[in-house]
This record gives C-alpha cells, structure tokens and sequence, in this order.
C-alpha cells in the first residue's frame, strides 16, 4: 500500500528561512529578507501570522557493500521534492512527489521510539556527534568502535558539473589533510547551493544494514547550533538534523524505505516545525502521528507504485494543517497586517482606492495626479536595470510589428485613406505621450481590433452617404474627446466593477469571430483575384517550380554545447517570444522564394500622408455640409463607449491585485490622456489608440521580478512588477525611428498579415473559458474533462449560463452584419445588463463559478462570497481551495 504525501505540495518559495529562533545560529541576520536580493513577498507567512524557519535541505546517505567494502553513498535528496540518484544514467531524477509504503513509516515510528533522541545537542563537530550517538549501553566496546570508524568514514557524493563527466567523491577515512580540500571545494561549487536561499540548513539520514549489529539501532538528534558537518552532505551547508537508522539484514528495502521516510517527515513544513519545537520524546512521535492522521492511501493494485507524480502547479493552502501551537501564534498576529498587505487578501473584488468615488467634479482625476506625483522619480530610476534593456527589445519588436499589422489592415480598410506611415508615427507619438502622463506607464497603446472594427464601419457610412472621411473623423473624433472628459468629470470609471468575465467573454469573443471572418474571407478572396497557376500553365505569369532532390540541402553538424539544456530552452523562449516576427520574415522569404504575385504592403516613400493631396493637419469640415459636424456627435457616442469599454476592461486586468502593484493606478488618468490623444490623433488624421490587452500584459510579464533561489521542482516565486516609465517611452522612440524603415516593409505580403490577424483570433478565442462551455455542449458527460465548475454547478446550469452568452453573441452578430452595425458598441455595453439579468436566474454560488459577483451580489453575501468552500458550500475540500490561491498573474486573456 502506497501514500501520497500532504506536506511537499504546500511548501512554496515564501516558505523561504527568515526567522531563526532564539538559540540557532544567526545565519540569516535579516528576518525580512528573502531567498533573493530582490526579497520576495511572503504571503503566507504574514498570513499565518508566525516566525519563518530556515529552509532545510535533506540527504540520505545509505551504507552500501555489506560484507565486502562498506561504503557511505548519496541515494535521494530533498529540499521541496524528491529526487533519486539515477545511477546508471548518470543523473538525479526530475523533482516529484514522494510516496512512501506505510510499514516503512511504522517500522520508523517503533524505531525512533525505542531508539536514542538527543534534542539540542551541544555537538561541534562530527567527531562529537558520532560520539553522542553511539553511547547506547547495547554496544560493547568494541562494536562500538567500529562503528564510529563507519560513521567517520567519508560518503561518497554524486557531483556533476557543467561540461565534466559525473563522478563520485573518496571513501577513505577523514583525516587532517590535504585530501580535505577536494571534497569541500566541490562542496562549495555545487549548482545545487547557488539555488538554496540564504540561511538554509541541513538534515542527513543514515540508513542501511550492518550485519554485526544483533538489534536495530536508531538514533534521532536535533543540533542546539548547526554545524558544518565537513563533508557529510554534498552542499556544504550547516546541519540542524541528524537520524541514523542501522540494523542487521532485512527482507526487502527495509532500511532504504525507513530512510526516505525520515527524510520525507524532515521535508514536510509541519513535521518539521513540530521537530524544531519539540522538547522531548513524546512531542517528537506525537508529530509524526500528526504527519500519519493527514497521508493519503492509495490501494495496491490500482496504480503503478514506479510512477513519479510532478510537483502540482496549483498548491493547496496549509492554513488547515496548522498544529495546534501554531494556531495560538497566528490568532494575535493577524490584525498586525498593514493595509497593504491586508488588501491582498481581500479577493479579487475588493473595491480599490482608486475605483471609489470622491463626491467632487474631476475628484478622481485629481487623486490619480496626486497619487502618481511622489512615484514620478523613481519611474525612471526603478528603469536602471538590465531587465529593462531585455524587455524594450521584445517589447518594441511586438509594437512594430502590430504597427505594421493594423497599418496594413487599416489602409486596406480605408482605401488608402491612412496606412502604415500614419500608424507608425501615431504609435510614437501617442505612446510616447501616453507613458510620460498616464497612471498607469506600464500600459502599451496601440490600435486595437474593436477600434479597427469601427474604422471600418465608419468608413463604410461614410462613403455610403458620399462624405468626405477624414474631416467627419475629425469631429467624431473631438466629440469622443469631449464624452470621455464628460466621464473622466463624472468619475465614470468606477463602473468598472461591474465588467465581469461575462462581459469580457461576450467582448473577446466577438472581436474574434470578426477578426477570422474577415481573415478568412481576404484570404479566400485572394485566390479568385490572385491565383496560384499550376507548373506548366502559361495563363498567368507567374511560373512556380520547387527544387528538385538535390536542388536545396540543407546539412545540420550535431553539437554537443556544455549546457545544452539551457540553450535549448532560450531558443525555445526566443521563438515563441519572437513569433509573430518570424511568421513575417518566414512568409515575406516564401513570397520571395516562389516568386508570388500577391499583393504588397502599401508603402510610401516619402514622409508625408499616405493619401495623396493632404496635409498633416485634416481640414474641418472638407466638402461635407457643416451640419455633418453636429451630426457626428451620434457615431462619436457609440465609439466612446467603444473607447471606454476597451480602455478600462485592459486597465482592469493589468491593475489586478494579484501584480503586486505598489504605485497604485490611474483609471481616470489614463481615461483623460486618451481624450487628449483622440483630439490629437484626430486633427492629425492618425489611427486611435486606446490600452492594447496583449501587449501590455507581454509588457508586464517581461518586467516581472521573481526569486532567484529555486530549489528542484519549485517554480520562481513572484515578486511583482519592476514599475517604470522608461521601457514604454523608449519603445515607442524607437518605434517613431522605424518610420525610416518603409523602403523594406513594402514587400511585406498583405497574406502574411492576414494570417497573423486569423491566429490571433483563433489563439484570443481559445483562451476564454466560453470556448470550454461550449466544447461541453458537443461532449458526451464520459468524455467532459474534470473541470472546477463542474463539481459545483450542475451540467444543466452550465449548458443554461453558456446557451444565453451564445444568444447574446448571436445577436451581436446580426447586428454587426446589418446596416445598423456601426450602433454594435451600444450592445455590447448592453451585455453588462444581461449579466444583472442573470442574477434573477442563477444562485450567486452557481455565478461565482461561472463567472464573478457584481459589487451588490458580494455585500449581500456573509463573506462577500470569494469563497465557495467557506462562503456557500462549507466545505473542506481541496478542490475547492484550488481555485482561490494566491498566485503569479497567469495571461491569458487576449482581446485585440
């Protein structure tokens, strides 16, 4: 019978050593400093309310040989996971979940307690400590003897290092000389210790049967001061905890598994800050009765006891293991928590200080300026940093190349009314100016989809009643500027708590059904008007002829780099960092290569507007009659709330209290420099630009800070968000320089955008949960995948919800296809009120799975409901704390 155990998947990076308790050795002076220059965020820790203890790396040399050569030899090691030493391939095994036979562990409770437990031994050194542990009155003089020469006798380590093959460290017996300085040099240069933070410590199990041993021996020893126990473990780190476990022979892996259970029950977070507590005996087995009430059984015969579990990618909270002293610790420290901290425990609904109204005209603009103006130095000094350099690279790269996209469409919508030249100098220069007022500089604008939508409308309505384009755009562009005043006046932006998922649903998947539709249809078009003749065809002139066998080789020479793995990976990291990028270069080189008549990037070659015979500065009114000025105030009411919806549901999701933020936001801020830039843009005849979702999500993620301590089989914890200015401004410097790179974007195919607008559609659309919704409507029940929701709201419910949001879709849908599409932002606002509708419909548990609760549903609710287990259900499942941990922000939303 095997076990999963509970401790390892609760043990994160924020249960890094910090507070070592009075006694131990100060190896860690700082108690607020993390595994990582850069101090990571302790959430748990604060949460429980209790000191942090060292973290603690565990070793299980095993005796080996009996009865020829008995030798000492590195099997396992421990830190957050499990890693077996592969001998024969010559390597330590992926971090995974122990599991354990549950006689092993009852085999080592009977052990330990008839064995020989020191606590706070005053050990100094090795020879000290083997001393200690061998003064049981059943060996003789001489048994005891030669036991301690067995415990002094030098294990051997498995060291590795990069570009060197594998070997194994001397067996001779210690002694004062100069042989010392090899195994501690490679003690030191272990990669493993650069990955253990600061102030960690060690634990070492010796196991194994030694066959002139009458009656098993078992000693337990907790260091009053961790010592470097020379070369005893392959890190050379100081111990805290010592177990050795010997015996005459066994059937089967007796000592072996009794090993990896000791090392298991010193890795588990609980047990060991039982152990580092205990006093006496007793305490020490009742901890280990505590670790056997929470393991979990799993029956023989239903699962391969080889299989290795991956550490989980979501852990479980621990606040339900807390041991009873714990508990009494954590009660008065809890109103302790500062504010901030206090806030990130309040859930994702929580109202911020900047989405609460002031009662005052401009009030929120105000607090924006106020609240951003003491952080305004330091937005350029926090840019001092390589990380910075790295992230304005990726980051300029994706700008110019969504410049280039939505230039290219953006012409072909218009008729050559704006283009390439226009999108490139309006990224610059709203960018640009948008990073130097905003309040939040960490945001990217650019053009997006749903204002590429109503570009393309209102270029349509124009030309269907014969209007001059650019001079009625000017005045819906000054009116827009004028509404979005009248909002950022009014405060307007607090109503964005009312954006849940299902209006972020509705939006995205609408913008990318459009965005395929129309991808799909060019794409299709194109083939009629451009078509591809087969080789031999004279009807067409173009002649397509692929080489033949020998006509194109290619020749790879195998390399054997010294860190292979590592290569790979950023080669891996840089194509998919970069890939929107290659498809370009990848689909201008096939253009190229096959020699295709398709149709090019328009280009101009001189700066000046793409249109021929205008000037920079669009006139106002044209040839259109005056009363087209007035007129336009109606479009211009559609396309701010188009504004104001795009703008705010990006700021929303990059303002999440789960970025760690620490300069706070700006919705009315950044509302206001938009109106600004539209009036702008407008008289200029540039493209509008509002919050880019991807690209300023690409942004953060390339300035997040996480720990640089990461021990096997731990993901990097997140810091937060290196907030700055000076990425952004210098990306869109840099982006107002390409303007002089226009003599090579002309022979960009049109097709190339095209098939980049289809995959950002289809990727925008597989990545909602909607599209998971729908997928179980097609599914039969056997076939569904185990989904969260699903164990919490029945199936009918679940069609019922995703039935009404493809309706609601459906309905966008028409409207887009009819002439009255150019009102289809007025509908999409109307989503916000079918979502109110709902609560008629479905229990607030049952919308808080499906999507969230409205600011009325959380106040009407004990808790305000963020969670089901405690708030609805009562529940103390896993699964329910699954959904609900705090965790590095995840992007996965893609609307433009």
């Amino acid at each position: 019978m095997e076990m999963k155990l509970p401790g390892q998947e609760g043990f994160e990076a924020s249960s890094a050593p910090r507070n070592i308790p009075s006694g131990e050795l100060d190896s860690n002076p700082d108690p607020g400093t993390g595994p990582s220059p850069d101090g990571p965020s302790d959430t748990e820790s604060k949460e429980l309310g209790v000191p942090k203890d060292p973290l603690l790396f565990i070793q299980l040399n095993e005796l080996l040989g009996w009865p020829q050569a008995l030798e000492w030899r590195e099997t396992g090691r421990w830190v957050l996971f499990e890693e077996r030493l592969e001998v024969t391939a010559g390597r330590w095994s992926a971090p995974h979940v122990p599991t354990l036979a549950l006689p092993s562990l009852q085999k080592l409770r009977s052990l330990l307690a008839e064995g020989l437990v020191l606590l706070d031994c005053p050990a100094q050194s090795l020879l000290e400590l083997v001393e200690q542990v061998t003064r049981v009155e059943s060996l003789s003089p001489e048994l005891r003897g030669q036991l301690q020469a067995l415990l002094l006798q030098r294990p051997q380590h498995y060291n590795q290092t990069t570009g060197t093959r594998p070997c194994w460290g001397s067996t001779h017996p210690r002694k004062a000389s100069d042989n010392e300085e090899a195994p501690l040099r490679q003690q030191c240069q272990n990669p493993l210790r650069q990955k253990l933070p600061p102030g960690a410590e060690a634990g070492t199990v010796l196991a194994g049967e030694l066959g002139f041993l009458v009656q098993p021996l078992g000693a337990f020893v907790r260091l009053r001061d961790p010592v470097v126990l020379g070369s005893l473990t392959e890190v050379s780190l100081p111990s805290r905890f010592f177990c050795l476990l010997l015996g005459p022979r066994m059937l089967g892996k007796g000592y072996h598994e009794m090993g990896r259970a000791a090392a298991v029950l010193l890795s588990d977070p609980q047990f060991q800050w039982s152990v580092r507590r205990a006093s006496n005996l007793h305490d020490l087995l009742a901890a280990l009765d505590a670790f056997l009430e929470e393991v979990t059984v799993l029956p023989p015969g239903r699962w391969d006891p080889t299989a290795r579990i991956p550490p989980p990618k979501c852990l479980p909270s621990q606040h339900k293991r807390l041991p009873s002293q714990q508990r009494e610790i954590r009660g008065p420290a809890v109103p302790r928590l500062t504010s901030a901290e206090d806030r990130h425990h309040h859930g994702p609904h929580a109202p911020s200080p900047e989405l609460q109204r002031t009662g005052r005209l401009f009030g929120g603009l105000i607090q924006d300026v106020r609240r951003k103006v003491p952080w305004y130095p330091s937005d350029f000094l926090d840019a001092l940093h390589l990380q910075c350099f790295s992230a304005v690279l990726y980051i300029y790269l994706a700008t110019v190349t969504n410049a280039i996209t939505f230039g290219g469409l953006l012409g072909d919508a218009t008729d050559g009314a704006q283009g390439v030249l226009e999108s490139f100098l309006g990224t610059a220069v709203a960018g640009a100016a948008f990073c130097l007022m905003a309040g939040q500089p960490l945001t990217i604008l650019s053009s997006t989809g749903p204002v590429l939508v109503f570009e393309r409308l209102l270029f349509s309505f124009s030309r269907d009643y014969s209007l001059d384009y650019l001079p009625f755009r000017l005045w819906v562009g000054i009116w827009v500027a004028t509404f979005c005043l009248v909002l950022v006046a009014t405060e307007a932006s607090v109503l964005v708590r009312y954006f849940t998922r299902f209006t972020e649903e509705g939006f995205c998947a609408l913008i990318s059904l459009i965005f395929i539709y129309d991808a799909v249809g060019k794409m299709l078009n194109l083939t009629h008007t451009y078509p591809i003749q087969k080789p031999g065809s004279s009807a067409y002139g173009c002649l397509c002829q692929y080489p033949g066998p020998g006509g194109n080789e290619s020749q790879w020479i195998r390399t054997r780099p010294k860190d292979r793995d590592n290569i790979v990976s950023m080669v891996r990291k840089g194509l998919s960092d970069f890939s929107s990028v290659l498809a370009i270069l990848l689909g201008c080189g096939l253009d190229a290569f096959l020699g295709l008549a398709t149709p090019k990037l328009m280009v101009p070659r001189e700066f000046k507007p793409t249109l021929p015979g205008r000037g920079w500065l669009v006139s106002p009114f044209g040839a259109n009659p005056w009363w087209w000025s007035v007129a336009a105030a109606l479009p211009a009411l559609l396309l701010s709330i188009l504004i104001f919806m795009d703008q705010q549901i990006t700021a929303v999701i990059l303002n999440r209290v789960e970025y760690r933020l620490q300069k706070g936001a700006g919705f009315h801020l950044d509302l206001f420099c938009v109106a600004v830039l539209m009036l702008l843009t407008s008289a200029l005849g540039l493209p509008w630009y509002v919050s880019a979702t991807v690209i300023s999500l690409a942004h953060m993620d390339s300035l997040r800070r996480e720990s640089r301590a990461c021990v096997p089989g731990e993901c990097p914890n997140f810091l937060g968000i290196r907030e700055q200015r000076l990425t952004g401004l210098v990306v869109f410097i840099l982006t107002g320089a390409s303007i002089f790179l226009a003599p090579v974007l002309k022979f960009i195919p049109m097709p190339v955008l095209y098939g980049i607008f289809l995959y950002m559609g289809v990727a925008a659309l597989s990545s909602i949960q909607f599209t998971k919704r729908v997928k179980l409507l097609l599914m039969p029940a056997k076939h569904q995948p185990d989904l969260l929701l699903l164990r919490h709201v029945p199936l009918t419910r679940v069609h019922l919800f995703t039935a009404i949001q493809l309706a609601c879709l459906g309905l966008l849908w028409i409207i887009k296809s009819t002439p009255a599409a150019i009102i289809f932002p007025l509908m999409l606002l109307g989503l916000v009120g079918v979502r109110k509708a709902l609560e008629r419909v479905f229990l607030p548990q049952e919308l808080l799975w499906l999507d969230e609760l409205m600011p009325e549903e959380e106040r009407s609710i004990p808790g305000k409901g963020l969670e089901p287990e405690r708030s609805f259900s009562g529940s103390d499942s896993e699964d329910s704390e699954l959904m609900y941990q705090p965790k590095a922000p995840e992007i996965n939303i893609s609307v433009n």
